[in-house]
């Protein structure tokens, strides 16, 4: 026999927020309940199978499970309608070389490396320069997968969403920089006839060539953003082409350095003395040439002299004292040029390149020949640099961006993403080695060419011809633009269908086919600003902080996940490491600031506003985000700390558990008590919100569910930063004592218990009423916790409330670890309460010195830092009045008034009955009606009385004895021990009256409740009598212990 062992998996409903597969990716369909239903041979799991899968089934859709987004292989199939329909879809199959290396090494290689990396060798000579590639290339140690979804679900949606901003924005700003690259590749060295704007003078072509990198730029990119529009499939099929020109580019520079060894290309370079001339501005690299045996001036020489005129008084002087003398551009690999290209040579804007080692005469040259010299165009840095180079190296993504299209996504990934990072690093640092050891020095500080008949400068090296690097990197630079243009808008609408950022919701929608339109628009506006600046060295850079920005938060989650042992974290990768990811992360914080601190800070900044934005707009999702794992541990660690030992005087403050009352409809009667609370602890510390439901667990569950509901948005509504719990207990006031003993966790656990006054107390002939709140104040005393009963709380102030003037007065009557000091101080720290002024009242006896006390307590107080006024009443000695005396007598007689209300043995019954038939009409419990006092069961049929002779005599007697009760009850003489405590309640409520009637607060030591329970009604009419007449009080018990103190 065959036993299969159930797998449970619990079916989440779909909620609206976040991905629908992602919550539930393998949700059983009743197509195949049915069959599973019935199968024999799991007849024990019968009750479960309609709502959970066996595990044939789930593997079975596990199989056919993908994660694949909305991607370009599903655009292209629904471009068509019908194709789409007829058309099965295909399963993954693309391997590791064509989905992640390829795609890879094309994006990598791209502009920088056909435009600007000679430039950076010239700069930087080959020692800085291969450390600058090994700095950017170091940053990809860790591994990598699509960067937004991993950061939001690694890191939460706060980082998600403002490192995946930050990620687009980097994308569609690389959109751009390609554009550039494209445009300047095009007006440079492909036709520069095609310019529009033209200068005059020499030194302000720079103007004119940005404004036409401008026009242009901004014409490629509509163009690209309508193929985009158009179908993607044209871009995924005009993919392999460019791939195949940045291929036969790189190809053709390996081979032009080859056979540079023996044959070095002819590229002569003019020189006037140590300076380097612009090439196409004259014919020959001499002053003066001979026609028909004369010897007349050259071009060269009418541009320096006045035209026609062989007198060297109208020369540049420099021109004059100084050779022309031609030397070869690309020496070739056997020269030795290496050893001069080896150290850096960073110029100012401006600045002439000069070649060292040349004669020259050091004069001025006029300013109006300025521009016959190639000059840096802007001044350079090693950090400059760094940020210019960086974006070659941002293409990594490229491979994990099409994960749905692999066939094995969890392969292929880290294994063609680690070669292509590896074959682009050799490549790099082997082209650094080659530029430096075949170009001379001045051209590959020439950025454009100009020494060199306005080639490209890398064109030069290449064989078999310079059209070769040209029309290439054209291509490719076209290629990767278009692909960044791809890309932008879909990690847009990825993180706008996540609904974590409000207002980009509007960019999730698109075509009918998924195509994001809008998110397309918004990308090509921001695109256009990356346009507008028009110029390849300034984009650079700010794409570079926030590939970085992406980069180091991709490195933080891998660490994170893996240092928190987080279990779904298990990277297929078996050479990984953590400290792998962390060195990324570090290198890519240190690469930010090198680069360019200002625009780092700029760009943490944005990301820094994104995030306060999403939390304060609250992400309602939950992803399993390594923050949270984070947050776990931390708070596991510091619970152990705190178990160490109780807190230090120092830092003891309030921790609550504020119990709370619910009428029937689960509503909060006293919602003021939170209100108490929060303007209490002012948002710190912990605050725990109880309530007990009277009932059985296993049928009240669901009312629990309600009331924790309930109570949590009232919470919210009050600003009580804290946490709920509501317990089941078939006896309200075990239940109290549960959550009493209970609630909290190791060191974070409650101190302080805050309760409501039994209101009606009098009124009920019920005496359960305030037996619970009494049962309470015991426990509390017992668990050595400190008591608040805020009395009158409908009264007190709501957190809209202002209090301008007023006192907030305190009676310290005993010492009872400094809870009556301490709970001023901390309410005034709250708005409400702050304008409010303390004063502190003590009780002198007769034989107490209450001068001396004045000042002990004003001392006390100016040690304690606490500002109030110090008063001291004196009580002075006299007789019990009549009133005390009456008082107490009629506290008494309705004390044995209550107890000699018995009822018979069949009344009892009844009333037990219809005690029970209340109860299952109202079955919620309040917190202080005591509803759990045990009450004898009546049976379930009718009683049926039976009357007898004896119980007829039994009845005559106890009618007989009557009117005997009542004259006992009425000849009753109270007790003295009562009358005392009744004389003192009496005196002490007429001494608080008239110093503290107009106190915006009253703080009262409590007394506590009597050692023999028989007391306990005459107990609450003492706190009734001590408090008449005041509108806000709030009676304290301490815990036991000194929670303020004179040291700092």
């Amino acid at each position: 026999q065959v036993f299969t062992i159930h797998v449970s998996i619990t079916s989440v409903k779909h909620t609206g927020h976040g991905n629908h597969k992602e919550d539930s990716p393998f949700l059983a369909d009743s197509a195949s309940k049915n069959n599973d239903f019935y199968d024999k041979n799991l007849a024990l799991f019968e009750e479960e199978l309609d709502i959970r899968p066996k595990v044939s089934s789930l593997l079975s859709r596990l199989v056919n499970y993908t994660n694949i987004s909305q991607g370009a292989k599903e655009h292209e199939e629904e471009e068509s309608a019908v194709a789409s329909r007829r058309k099965t879809p295909k399963s993954p199959n693309m391997g590791t070389l064509m989905g992640v290396y390829l795609p890879c090494l094309q994006n990598i290689f791209g502009v920088i490396l056909f435009l600007r990396l000679t430039w950076i060798v010239g700069m930087a000579g080959i020692i800085q320069s291969l450390l600058i590639v090994l700095m950017c290339c170091s940053c990809f140690a860790g591994p990598t997968m699509w960067a937004y979804f991993m950061i939001s679900r690694s890191l939460g949606p706060e980082f998600g969403g403002a490192v995946g901003l930050c990620f687009y924005l980097g994308t569609t700003f690389a959109s751009a920089m390609y554009i550039l690259g494209a445009i300047e590749i095009f007006l440079t060295y492909l036709v520069p006839q095609a310019a529009i704007f033209h200068t005059t003078d020499m030194l302000g072509s720079d103007s004119a060539m940005l404004n036409n990198m401008r026009v242009y730029g901004s014409i490629c990119l509509s163009l690209m953003a309508v193929v985009v529009f158009v179908g993607v499939k044209y871009v995924n099929k005009l993919a392999s082409l460019f791939l195949a020109c940045v291929i036969i580019s790189i190809v053709s520079i390996y081979a032009g350095a080859i056979k540079s060894i023996t044959h070095p290309p002819d590229f002569p370079i003019c020189m006037l003395g140590n300076r380097t001339l612009v090439r196409d501005r004259f014919d020959v690299c001499a002053k003066t040439v001979i026609k028909g045996n004369i010897t007349v001036p050259s071009q060269l020489w009418d541009r320096f002299c006045l035209a026609g005129n062989m007198s060297s008084s109208q020369c540049d002087d420099f021109f004059i004292q100084n050779n022309v003398t031609e030397i070869q551009g690309i020496p070739g690999l056997s020269s030795g040029i290496i050893r001069e290209n080896m150290w850096g040579n960073y110029l100012q804007k401006g600045e002439i390149l000069e070649k060292v080692g040349l004669p020259s005469v050091g004069t001025h040259s006029a300013i109006e020949n300025f521009g016959m010299y190639v000059s840096a165009d802007i001044a350079t840095s090693f950090t400059l640099l760094v940020g210019i180079f960086f974006p070659s190296a941002t293409g990594i993504m490229a491979g994990s961006n099409r994960s749905g299209d692999l066939r094995d996504a969890q392969k292929s990934i880290p294994v063609g993403t680690i070669l292509a990072i590896t074959t682009t690093s050799l490549v790099y640092l082997s082209s650094v080695v080659l530029f430096g050891s075949c170009i001379e020095g001045v051209v590959l500080r020439d950025k454009f060419g100009d020494a060199v008949k306005k080639n490209l400068v890398v064109g030069t090296l290449s064989w078999p011809s310079p059209w070769v690097i040209v029309i290439g990197s054209f291509f490719s630079t076209v290629g990767a633009g278009l692909q960044s243009l791809t890309g932008a808008p879909r990690l847009l609408q990825a993180i706008a269908k996540d609904n974590i950022i409000p207002f980009l919701r509007v960019f999730g929608h698109g075509k009918t086919n998924g195509e994001p339109t809008w998110a397309l628009l918004l990308t090509g506006l921001i695109a256009e600003l990356g346009i507008l600046i028009a110029s390849l060295d300034l984009v650079a850079p700010i794409l570079s902080m926030f590939f970085l920005m992406c980069y180091l938060f991709v490195n933080l989650a891998c660490a994170v996940q893996t240092l928190l042992r987080t279990p779904n974290w298990r990277p297929r990768f078996k050479y990984y490491h953590w400290a792998l990811s962390f060195l990324g992360m570090s290198m890519c914080l240190a690469l930010m600031f090198i680069s360019s601190w200002y625009y780092a800070i700029v760009a943490m900044g944005i990301a820094g506003m994104i995030y306060k934005y999403i939390e304060y707009q609250g992400a309602e999702k939950e992803w399993g985000d390594g923050i949270r794992g984070l947050s776990l541990s931390a708070a596991r660690y510091a619970l152990l700390r705190l178990e160490v030992g109780p807190p230090h005087t120092k830092n003891w403050r309030p921790q609550l558990l504020v119990l709370l009352k619910l009428d029937e409809d689960l509503h909060v009667k006293y919602p003021r008590l939170l209100t108490f609370a929060s303007q209490l602890k002012a948002g710190k510390g912990l605050t725990i919100v109880g309530s007990v439901i009277h009932g059985n667990f296993l049928e009240s569950y669901g009312e629990m569910q309600a009331a924790e509901q309930t109570i949590k948005n009232m919470m919210e509504i009050e600003r009580v930063k804290g946490f709920c719990q509501v317990v089941v207990a078939i006896k309200v006031r075990e239940g109290i004592v549960h959550l009493i003993q209970s609630c909290g966790l190791g060191g974070m656990k409650h101190n302080t218990v805050v309760m409501g006054w039994p209101y009606g107390w009098r009124q009920s002939e019920d005496p359960r009423a305030w037996k619970t709140f009494i049962n309470t104040v015991r426990c509390t005393t017992a668990a050595h916790l400190a008591l608040m009963v805020p009395k009158n709380v409908s009264f007190y102030p709501s957190n809209h409330e202002r209090f301008t003037d007023g006192n907030i007065d305190v009676w310290w009557i005993v010492h009872d670890g400094g809870m009556l000091m301490l709970l001023p101080f901390l309410l005034k720290q709250h708005k409400v309460w702050r304008k409010c002024k303390m004063r502190i009242f003590t009780v002198a006896q007769m034989d107490d010195n209450s001068i001396q006390m004045k000042k002990d307590l004003a001392t006390f107080l100016y040690q304690l830092r606490i500002e109030a006024e110090v008063e001291v009443v004196e009580m002075v000695r006299n007789d019990i009045s009549a009133y005390t005396y009456e008082r107490t007598l009629m506290m008494e007689q309705r004390s044995q008034m209550l107890r000699q209300m018995r009822l018979s043995s069949e009344e009892r019954q009844r009333e037990a009955q219809l005690v029970k038939d209340r109860h299952s009409l109202v079955r919620m419990g309040s917190l202080y009606s005591d509803e759990e006092e045990e009450v004898v069961e009546a049976p379930s049929e009718q009683v049926q009385m039976t009357w007898t002779k004896e119980k007829c005599e039994a009845e005559r007697r106890n009618r007989n004895n009557a009117p005997e009760n009542f004259r006992e009850l009425m000849s009753l003489k109270p007790d003295q021990s009562n009358v005392r405590r009744m004389h003192t309640a009496v005196k002490l409520n007429e001494v608080i009256v008239n110093r503290s009637h107009d106190a915006r607060l009253v703080l009262l030591n409590m007394p506590g409740p009597p050692r023999n329970t028989d007391g306990d009604e005459n107990y609450m009419e003492f706190l009734e009598v001590l408090t008449e007449g005041l509108e806000r009080v709030l009676l304290v018990r301490g815990g036991g212990r000194e929670v303020i103190t004179i040291y700092s």
